[in-house]
């Protein structure tokens, strides 16, 4: 507990306090044996997955055995309803330390979700919120109904709130985004659960008794069977796209975190323009996978201090097409797969390795193409330092049209001033950017590094941005940048300009 920050503490101590006066406010109408026996219930269902059936933990947002207390909110007064979410949370199996203050949150919060639950659904019968256990009577159709979602609304607004004041307080989220998207991801599993506790709480009142019931979970069992396997994939997803990632920051010492925060700087541009959570997570591998390419590249061009010929510039730049071809049989990459063979072409058409322009590049590459651009300026490696943000995203609006999608590089904007930036330093430990603001790239230069991402423009306008320039035009001069960034300059002489246009990637 001290380990948590004093306001994650505070938020945790209330929760407590809140609960048990909800728990503690209304004894003398509980009805024991029911909540005795929903409690157990839910117990048991909190301690199955780890009792050897699954081999992961198969309960992610909302828990697969929720209908067992929403069924006991929709049976029991407020007080015996919250009473019956305790054990099972305090029992229920936590992965992340802190474990005892992860369990006694969740205890709290649930305890809290129920009662508020029940004391809605009783207002909304007509009953008194203190009263004597339900004696029987059911409203009539559709009003049953009624009462059952907004509960089952009330229950997710809760823990809706409780879940964002806890990442604001013990995760330091920021304000404005840390219940954005809550309710609405959470509401949708409530209500099937809903339903489910719903039938649980119909069948319990009905002749055939609580036995009757249990029968209810056995889809719930089922849905968490099928949960464990969705889970299992997604980790084999996971691990195979960590296992590439690592590949290449071992080969490219250079770009090391590179590929993270592409990744990462894609799923925002994604959020900003409104793709759903599947496509998001796509976008987001296609980001972290877009250089897996430089595989099949020699690892001496990649770790060349000196400047490239161009049958090296040729040979590095087939890489998008090496790394298509890594991925060609990784299904669930999908969409990603156009994205890391297209993140070097140009709106105008002078990009890389087929020349398409405009809208015939796939959206997903000029989503990664932007990230891509942005993350090199805005990082410091071994040999310069990085670009600030505002520099950066300057770049960017000055280039969109150009070399990128105007609607990509608004997102990105859009989405840094939500969420800002902070880069990660890439370099080989033991190394350390010069301590001058960056080499001067411009004609007539003095010798050193040239401009690499972070590099700061010459003041007369280049053909290309030496910064953030992606594309390779055939007939360019030999001199292309050594280094190995998504956006890495020449280092070891300053480079002319039509030189400048030869920047790999």
């Amino acid at each position: 507990m001290r380990a948590l920050p004093a306001g994650a503490r505070a938020c945790v101590l209330c929760a407590v306090l809140l609960a048990g006066l909800c728990v503690l406010a209304d004894l003398d109408h509980t009805p024991w044996d029911a909540v005795a026996l929903l409690a157990f219930l839910y117990a048991a269902c909190e301690l199955l997955p780890s009792c050897g059936l699954f081999r992961h933990r198969v309960s992610a947002g909302p828990a697969a055995f929720f209908p067992v207390p929403l069924a006991a909110v929709f049976l029991l007064p407020p007080s015996a309803a919250a009473l019956v979410a305790v054990p099972g949370a305090l029992l229920g199996r936590v992965t992340r330390r802190p474990r005892a203050v992860r369990r006694v949150w969740r205890a709290a919060e649930l305890a809290l979700a129920a009662w508020a639950a029940s004391y809605l659904r009783t207002v909304l019968e007509g009953r008194p919120a203190g009263g004597p256990p339900h004696d029987g009577a059911v409203p009539d159709f559709p009003y049953a109904l009624l009462s059952a979602g907004a509960a089952v609304a009330g229950f997710c607004a809760v823990l809706t709130v409780l879940d964002g004041s806890i990442l604001v307080t013990a995760e330091r989220r920021p304000v404005r985004t840390a219940w954005r998207g809550l309710f609405l991801r959470s509401l949708a599993p409530h209500c099937v659960h809903g339903l489910a506790g719903l039938m649980m709480a119909v069948l319990w009142r009905s002749p055939y008794g609580p036995l009757a019931a249990l029968f209810v979970l056995l889809p719930m069992y089922l849905s968490c069977w099928a949960f464990a396997q969705y889970q299992r994939e997604h980790d084999a997803h996971r691990a195979t796209v960590r296992a590439l990632v690592q590949a290449v920051d071992l080969k490219d010492r250079y770009t090391r975190g590179h590929s993270e925060r592409v990744g990462r700087a894609s799923a925002m541009m994604a959020a900003e323009l409104g793709m759903d959570e599947e496509r998001r997570e796509v976008l987001r591998f296609a980001g972290i996978l877009h250089d897996v390419g430089k595989l099949g590249v020699p690892t001496r061009l990649l770790r060349k201090d000196g400047p490239l010929t161009p049958q090296e510039r040729r040979v590095i730049e087939l890489h998008p097409e090496y790394g298509h071809e890594m991925v060609r049989g990784i299904g669930f990459l999908d969409e990603a797969r156009a994205a890391i063979l297209h993140h070097h072409e140009r709106m105008d058409g002078s990009g890389y390795p087929y020349g398409l322009a405009g809208e015939r590049i796939p959206e997903f590459a000029r989503v990664v193409a932007v990230a891509d651009a942005f993350d090199a300026m805005t990082s410091t490696r071994s040999y310069r330092r990085a670009r600030p943000v505002a520099e950066a995203v300057a770049e960017l609006e000055r280039c969109a049209g150009a070399q990128f999608d105007p609607r990509m590089v608004g997102a990105l904007v859009a989405a840094l001033g939500k969420e800002g930036w902070n880069p990660v330093v890439t370099a080989d430990e033991g190394e350390s950017a010069p301590p001058g603001p960056g080499p001067g790239p411009g004609p007539g230069a003095g010798p050193g590094p040239g401009p690499g991402a972070g590099a700061v423009l010459p003041a007369a306008p280049p053909l290309v941005p030496p910064a953030v320039s992606p594309a390779v035009s055939p007939g360019t001069g030999a001199g292309g940048g050594g280094g190995t960034s998504s956006l890495v300059g020449q280092r070891g002489s300053a480079p002319s300009r039509v030189e400048r246009r030869g920047r790999r990637t």
